[in-house]
């Protein structure tokens, strides 16, 4: 219980770096998506080959952009208890 009590809470400046380092991380896998996508289909002769790279490089894509939509959801909701705690 003390323990928890000592380390369960966060500081606001360490929820600020989070937020930071996790944007610099979504948009580092958006580029190497990107790069991965065009260097995917570089020396490859089979449509089925380039038919499949797209696929898993398209469920990827998609992956990150629900991780993101869930952190922009969860940032919201982080922002909105800060604005509503300085209203009190």
């Amino acid at each position: 219980s003390h323990v928890m009590s000592e380390y369960g809470r966060m500081t606001d400046t360490e929820r600020d770096q989070i937020d930071q380092d996790a944007q610099v991380f979504m948009r580092t896998c958006a580029d190497a998506i990107h790069l991965l996508r065009t260097e995917a289909h570089k020396g490859v002769q089979s449509a089925q080959v380039k038919e499949h790279r797209t696929a898993v490089l398209d469920f990827i894509e998609d992956y990150l952009k629900r991780v993101c939509k869930l952190y922009s959801e969860q940032r919201a909701i982080r922002v909105k208890r800060v604005i509503d705690k300085k209203r009190l």
